[in-house]
């Protein structure tokens, strides 16, 4: 159905397998990627398939922002905890740059995550 990333900072990884979970079945007809906790914790907590990247620290949001720049996703779900500083925030603000060169859906909160979801894929 399309290529979707899921990412999710430490506070909000909970909210992203609540969101995974409940839209589960639309889901498992996408190719996912996600990085590498996020993806790790979304093999554990569901039965999605998710190709798994780096950890973002570890260059896993680059990763993902290289195949946005490549044309190889449809939209990404970045579900971004606003009140902490990352310590990767220079390659969070190229991700989400990217997603602007590129025209790439990209939610940031669960509502455009839902509203992505549903007018993306359903």
């Amino acid at each position: 159905m399309g290529r979707i990333a899921l990412i999710a900072h430490d506070e909000k990884k909970p909210t992203l397998i609540e969101f995974a979970t409940r839209y589960e079945s639309t889901l498992t007809d996408c190719d996912l990627v996600a990085t590498g906790t996020t993806g790790k914790r979304l093999q554990e907590e569901t039965d999605l398939e998710v190709e798994r990247k780096e950890s973002g620290p570890y260059g896993g949001d680059l990763m993902i922002g290289a195949e946005v720049a490549a044309g190889e996703l449809d939209g990404i779900v970045f579900l971004r905890d606003p009140l902490r500083a990352q310590p990767h925030e220079p390659d969070i603000s190229a991700l989400l740059r990217i997603c602007d060169v590129h025209d790439v859906a990209l939610a940031t909160n669960l509502s455009s995550a839902e509203l992505l979801v549903e007018g993306l894929l359903e």
